[in-house]
């Protein structure tokens, strides 16, 4: 969440603090507002094409007497639903990709948060093998990279040959909040580059800390359409 308010030493400029994709979801803002304004929500349709595309904004009005901001909107960019990514994209999984959509997970640095996660898509509850989705060991026979943690400089180059050895046209998404920005860890520390689009072009992009199963099979359908709109020119 981002809040908006206008600087005091100048109206006409915004002040407005924090980097997108940075939210780790420790429910402070949800207590600290007094207006409350800022809630927890449920949503699970949170994939985004950019970082810019996972803030919110937040407007507050400003009596120039007393100085309290009083809330006023929210404004989202909204990204794909989970319901309208699958009724789209399951007859191109199945018709023209075969059921072979391969991914290969790579951490560059989590805490295994997102690794959990990301192993609980694959159980009978959320299975997403229905999807035609496959982890695969190899980057080698890899549609999608999906990269989590906020990328060491340990794994920076690791994390380059990987995706030099991942065929064209490949796709990447970036898992969870320090995959998305850096998250706690920020970007350019002397442990960490950040976020994955600090080295890689980031396609997709899944917050959360971790983002939950359901999150994450949102982000792998959405990265299915960027990968079939890149296919489609090669087939022409």
């Amino acid at each position: 969440m981002r809040a908006v308010v206008p600087d005091r030493r100048d109206p006409g400029r915004d002040t407005c603090p924090g980097p997108d994709a940075a939210c780790i979801q420790c429910r402070q803002c949800v207590t600290g507002c007094p207006e409350q304004a800022v809630t927890v929500s449920s949503d699970v349709e949170v994939a985004a094409y950019t970082r810019r595309q996972l803030a919110r904004t937040a407007s507050f009005d400003v009596d120039p007497m007393t100085g309290r901001c009083t809330f006023s909107r929210v404004e989202v960019e909204a990204g794909p639903s989970l319901s309208e990514s699958a009724a789209r994209l399951r007859e191109r999984i199945c018709g023209r990709l075969g059921r072979s959509l391969h991914v290969r997970q790579v951490d560059a640095g989590s805490c295994n948060g997102c690794e959990l996660e990301i192993a609980a898509t694959t159980n009978p509850l959320y299975d997403l093998e229905r999807f035609g989705i496959h982890l695969v060991a190899s980057p080698r026979h890899a549609d999608v990279l999906l990269v989590t943690g906020p990328v060491t400089r340990n794994m920076e180059i690791a994390l380059r040959r990987t995706y030099e050895a991942a065929p064209e046209p490949r796709v990447v998404v970036a898992v969870g909040a320090c995959g998305s920005s850096g998250g706690i860890f920020g970007e350019g520390t002397y442990a960490a580059v950040g976020g994955v689009d600090r080295v890689l072009p980031v396609d997709v992009y899944i917050p959360g800390c971790p983002p939950r199963p359901q999150a994450i099979l949102n982000g792998l359908l959405v990265a299915m359409g960027v990968r079939e709109a890149r296919v489609e020119p090669l087939r022409g």
